[in-house]
């Protein structure tokens, strides 16, 4: 793919969101419906409650769209391109379920955690058998130590994955703008690695991705205008997985993700702890929503966390290059 091309995707992607998202927003406006806003979180996070949410539905479609428009033209159809957008769409359906129920049952909670989890495995076994059968290896690339194989435990591996990261993004998913701007560089650095492993099918996708994320951020920034909902957050979790996997660079997520990992991480040792001693070890997790607590305000830790987020992308393409 010619370099002057690799904006063509980031423009369709950006304008059939921006194009969108203003009816999308109307018309959850119109029939009043909006997020629910948690009775122990921040005091002040009440006055988002009403705003409408559900907005990762938008830049989905623009970037399924784009992602098969070019595709085509690009010749790109292969299945690496298809099982991401199958990941993208399966795990944004579970979003999209979790997120019709909150709204319109009016409640903050929507689907159980066993009935997503059920879909994301699902989700992942497909992609492991489509993924075995495009003669990709059970092994792990590490660097300093070449490839190892897991046979077939690197199966299990996948399955972690994928759902590990899905659950990360869908919790850093807090904070306007935050997972936005995090998506956009996450996205935008896989890109980059595509663009230099030749995968053109991949990089369709990541700058797909990262045209979407880049129209939604105009209406996700503080104060947010609408919220991006399970329905993106998960979809883009499942998808960094998933491009990790087929760029074989799987172990690059740990930093580039880093951001979300300590999201997760936070989660993990708040309720833990709880559990066993009956304290807390943050204010609130979440983590980002501590920082909150302690005084930041949202733009402060949505900076500190891109830059974080920045940081780590770069050393990543350092380590690589």
């Amino acid at each position: 793919m010619e370099w002057t091309k690799v904006f063509l995707p980031i423009a369709l992607s950006f304008a059939i969101t921006v194009s969108l998202m203003p009816l999308f927003i109307g018309y959850f406006q119109m029939k009043k419906h909006g997020q629910s806003i948690r009775e122990d979180g921040p005091t002040w996070h009440n006055n988002k409650a009403g705003t409408p949410t559900m907005g990762g539905t938008v830049f989905l479609v623009g970037t399924v769209l784009t992602s098969l428009i070019f595709g085509v033209w690009q010749k790109q159809m292969t299945a690496s391109l298809a099982i991401i957008l199958f990941i993208l769409v399966l795990y944004g359906m579970l979003g999209f379920l979790d997120d019709f129920i909150k709204i319109f049952k009016k409640r903050n909670m929507g689907l159980n955690s066993k009935q997503k989890l059920i879909g994301q495995i699902v989700g992942g076994l497909v992609f492991y058998a489509v993924y075995r059968m495009q003669g990709f290896p059970n092994s792990i690339m590490i660097p300093g130590f070449g490839d190892i194989n897991l046979g077939i435990l690197y199966g299990l591996f996948l399955l972690i994955w994928l759902v590990g990261f899905s659950n990360a993004v869908n919790l850093t998913d807090g904070l306007d703008g935050l997972v936005a701007g995090l998506g956009m560089i996450s996205f935008g650095t896989y890109a980059i690695i595509a663009w230099n492993q030749k995968q053109y099918d991949v990089l369709l996708v990541c700058l797909a991705t990262f045209g979407g994320l880049l129209g939604f951020f105009l209406f996700n920034k503080k104060p947010a205008k609408i919220f991006m909902g399970d329905v993106g957050s998960l979809a883009l979790g499942g998808m960094l997985a998933a491009i990790s996997i087929l760029l074989h660079q799987e172990w690059t997520l740990l930093l580039i993700g880093l951001v979300y990992i300590i999201e997760t991480l936070s989660v993990m040792m708040q309720v833990t702890s709880f559990k066993l001693t009956g304290k807390r070890i943050f204010k609130m997790s979440p983590i980002h929503h501590h920082f909150e607590m302690s005084g930041w305000s949202e733009w402060k830790i949505d900076i500190v966390f891109w830059i974080i987020g920045l940081l780590m992308s770069v050393i990543t393409l350092m380590i690589l290059y």
